[in-house]
């Protein structure tokens, strides 16, 4: 019996907006939301048990992290990853693509500033039709993803949905190869489609459209996998160089999408990106933003974002955000997490964290609730 489906409950007469309910083997996930994204099985800085009390219904982990260490064949034994990390609620895994990006091009910042040059080369021995043999960032073992390993090592990881093995072309890229690419990617995503229907382990599998920010491309790539079965739809590739690049891609693509199913954009998740691809239809977003921005000292509010290491913060011995219930703004002053950071205590970090995340899953609770009531 599959306990996934998606249960659309709203949609606004004023944008695309919407509102619904993503049903898990683990939990229910409420839309649209917010995807914390643990790559090693953690947040930083968190333990599970402080994030499971917060309320974050959805956590993204990344495949190929945890296949070089600790190794899914130990994930499985310890019962998948929702014991070894004591997480009883949803969970979405990657399939380990982002690497063939991010390994032979570096961050995507480093690829748009490059315009495409190659400069991690020595992590990617070699791409071919079969899959990606990569060398392992710990040990510089060769590692072989294939669309099929991927699935199989998702499988044994257990999350309630993962990802298609995809090929992530960057942005500079010459229209041709990039149209070949698509096309391996699309035959990839069926290979691992019938991977998973060997064994669908109660797991969702969403299809990752692609095509770069050309539209043709992606209403081809959304016409292709719509006539798959999948169970949901992400957004994958190169996004564009600016936010205002990716909303004109989203909005000429997201009508493409079939609405009967759930919609994920992947790896974005800043708060103006995330307000536009509400009103957009997007359900799901995932992104190391805010506990990276915590990190950093730069803490969200319903004022504006703060940089708690400013002198103006030395001396306020109140909640950071009095209005904030989270345990930080509960229970210690603006000063005291500024004395933490400026004493570089690691507390500090975990203080922030605790408060962006709690400011991210509150904010969506707000989106939601905007959209029933006919504001967005």
């Amino acid at each position: 019996m599959n306990q996934f489906k998606f249960e659309l409950i709203h949609t606004s007469k004023i944008s695309r907006a919407r509102v619904g309910r993503i049903y898990t083997p683990h939990g229910i996930i409420d839309t649209p939301n917010f995807v914390a994204v643990g790559t090693n099985a953690t947040l930083k800085g968190l333990d599970n048990t402080m994030v499971n009390s917060l309320g974050l219904q959805l956590m993204f982990c990344n495949t190929y992290h945890l296949m070089v260490h600790p190794g899914a064949d130990v994930i499985a034994q310890a019962g998948g990853l929702h014991t070894f990390m004591n997480r009883p609620y949803p969970i979405i895994t990657d399939s380990g693509g982002f690497q063939v990006f991010s390994l032979a091009y570096g961050t995507v910042k480093e690829e748009l500033k490059s315009k495409g040059m190659k400069r991690h080369t020595e992590s990617v021995i070699k791409i071919s039709e079969e899959g990606v043999l990569f060398r392992s960032y710990r040990d510089g073992s060769p590692l072989m993803l294939t669309p099929e390993t991927s699935i199989q090592a998702q499988k044994k990881l257990g999350a309630d949905i993962i990802i298609p093995f995809d090929e992530l072309p960057p942005y500079h890229i010459d229209p041709g190869l990039l149209k070949k690419s698509l096309e391996r990617t699309h035959r990839w995503e069926e290979r691992s489609l019938r991977e998973h229907q060997k064994n669908q382990q109660n797991q969702a599998l969403y299809a990752v459209v692609h095509g770069g920010i050309d539209k043709k491309l992606r209403a081809l790539s959304c016409k292709v996998l719509s006539n798959l079965p999948f169970d949901g739809f992400a957004i994958g590739g190169s996004l564009g160089k600016n936010r205002d690049e990716m909303i004109e891609m989203l909005t000429a693509t997201m009508p493409l999408l079939p609405p009967h199913v759930p919609n994920h954009l992947l790896g974005i998740g800043d708060l103006d990106s995330i307000k536009a691809g509400v009103s957009l239809g997007i359900d799901t977003f995932d992104s190391s933003h805010p506990t990276r921005c915590a990190r950093h000292g730069l803490l969200f509010t319903k004022k504006g974002s703060v940089k708690i290491l400013q002198t103006a913060y030395k001396n306020l011995h109140e909640p950071l955000d009095p209005h904030c219930l989270c345990p930080t703004c509960r229970h210690y002053t603006a000063s005291y997490v500024h004395h933490l950071f400026k004493a570089k205590e690691i507390t500090g970090f975990v203080l922030a964290t605790i408060h962006n995340l709690s400011f991210m899953i509150e904010l969506m609770k707000e989106y939601r609730q905007a959209i029933l009531e006919g504001k967005i």
